[in-house]
């Protein structure tokens, strides 16, 4: 009877729905034994026993009693709850390793070797930690899932103040991300072509522009499948290919001879607020190498829960194999780029470093092997990061209409998105001079919302060491967001941003 108090606790399950079927027994949960003798073996006692026995047969299959939304079985993330440890890890690997690693080297010049290793090993435990907090919120209310980054936010802050915070952000990793990833995917496949056709290209070029056609065609055809399990073997692929071009990167750098002038002196500065945000400039650099957390949710939806298989296991497990494989692919992208190239090191990172200074050392088919790998990468990632933005769309027209979309609609939805990317990106290309104001604005979803989330959904002892950690670490990471956001102005104001539109570089 204890379990039916515990029940009646909960508000979502003052009605009880219909069993439903094929859910597993809740651990550790059990009914209370019939005493024998007394009033239990009396004239009641078979009508009691049955009632008991009935809730024990209730109990096993509904499991943690998940109240479950009409509208999530019509929408591409929920749509699917096969998920496992395998389909985490080739979420959070496609999710979480991506093009901006190749740019960690340009955070060495300005922290030299010793703060540079130092931040981006915080930074790594740091982001590792939060994702274990929204890996664990997740279903922190029983009867309940939170699918997506704004509903854990709006269950942790308030209704309105929830969406406020979270949801500029999150749409913006991923709109922002997949406009980011079609210039860098167009821009890509460019090289790639100039250095397979080689002097046979020069007579009749094909614009950087027509490249950024191609990418998005691919993309939208890519973007067919229709929800986020589905694509469960592009992530593999956009993982593997993120790991093989961080490798062939900092193996191909650290292998050739390195330029005569390189230095690994600290860059000097004329004034102590250079200094300050140029060193704001290169934390920001690595913490935007760390990205995915907008996805996590979303990926542990795709999994079925019940009180003995929780979703945050095989999530967890999945987590922790992809970014062991993070690890192993950053580190020696951010030490062997600086290593190879010191200060050097151009603005687009390790990639075009490799180019510049040894496209005539390393033979042709290496290097476009190499461009090939991130061309398929930026394909890949561009299907997990515009999902949230495929579900929201979805839901809009389900909750107007109140059916599922059908594959024309659904269709419609994903070229149109594909297009405006590839329209915004043409029109307005100096949002990239924004990247670091608006980036500012986005930090405090990986490293600041979670620990106050966990505040706000477990409440931990005040003064207890959990309370501290977290209080310290969302703080910390609300100044660092603050104080990337003043550095991206400074960087603006330093040195100008040109509006041209649709002059795409």
């Amino acid at each position: 009877m204890a379990a039916m108090a515990e029940g009646a606790g909960e508000p979502e399950l003052v009605s009880i729905p219909a069993t439903p079927r094929g859910l597993s027994t809740p651990e550790g949960l059990s009914t209370p034994p019939v005493r024998r003798g007394g009033a239990a073996t009396s004239g009641a006692g078979t009508p009691v026993r049955r009632v008991v026995e009935g809730l024990r047969g209730y109990l096993e299959e509904v499991g943690h009693l998940t109240r479950l939304n009409p509208q999530d079985a019509w929408l591409p993330i929920t749509e699917s709850r096969s998920g496992n440890a395998r389909y985490a890890a080739f979420h959070s690997l496609n999710a979480g390793l991506g093009f901006q690693a190749l740019l960690i080297p340009l955070a060495f010049p300005a922290l030299g070797w010793s703060w540079g290793i130092i931040s981006l090993t915080v930074a790594y435990f740091w982001q590792l930690y939060t994702l274990w907090i929204l890996v664990k919120l997740h279903e922190a209310v029983p009867g309940r899932r939170y699918n997506r980054y704004v509903e854990l936010a709006q269950a942790a802050f308030g209704e309105k103040l929830g969406v406020w915070l979270a949801l500029f952000p999150t749409i913006y990793l991923s709109a922002g991300t997949a406009t980011a990833l079609i210039l860098v995917g167009g821009e890509t496949m460019k090289l790639f072509y100039q250095i397979v056709c080689g002097p046979l290209c020069l007579p009749s070029p094909i614009s950087t522009v027509e490249w950024y056609l191609v990418f998005t065609s691919l993309s939208v055809i890519l973007s067919q499948l229709p929800n986020l399990n589905s694509i469960a073997g592009v992530s593999l692929i956009g993982g593997a290919t993120a790991i093989m071009y961080c490798t062939m990167s900092w193996v191909l750098s650290v292998s050739q001879q390195r330029p005569s002038t390189v230095s690994y002196e600290p860059a000097k500065y004329t004034s102590f607020g250079s200094s300050l945000f140029s060193t704001m400039n290169a934390l920001g650099i690595i913490a935007f190498a760390f990205r995915g957390h907008n996805l996590a949710l979303e990926i542990q939806a795709t999994m079925p829960s019940t009180f003995k298989h929780p979703a945050h296991v095989p999530m967890w497990r999945g987590a922790k194999a992809a970014y062991l494989l993070i690890a192993m692919c950053i580190f020696p992208v951010a030490i062997g780029g600086y290593w190879a190239y010191g200060n050097m090191i151009p603005p687009g990172g390790i990639l075009t470093a490799l180019y510049v200074f040894h496209s005539h050392d390393i033979s042709r088919g290496l290097l476009a092997a190499t461009f090939l790998l991130v061309v398929f990468n930026c394909l890949s990632s561009f299907q997990i990061y515009s999902m949230p933005v495929f579900d929201s769309f979805e839901a809009y027209y389900t909750g107007r209409t109140n059916r599922p979309c059908s594959v024309w609609v659904r269709s419609g939805f994903r070229v149109f998105y594909g297009f405006i990317s590839l329209f915004i990106g043409i029109a307005l290309p100096f949002l990239s001079s924004l990247a670091g104001l608006l980036g500012g604005l986005t930090l405090p979803v990986t490293f600041a919302y979670p620990c106050f989330m966990w505040i706000c959904i477990k409440k931990p002892e005040r003064f207890s060491f959990s309370w501290y950690l977290n209080w310290g670490l969302a703080l910390l990471g609300t100044a660092f967001s603050v104080a990337s956001s003043v550095g991206g102005v400074w960087s603006i104001v330093n040195t100008g941003m040109k509006l041209k539109f649709f002059k795409p570089n």
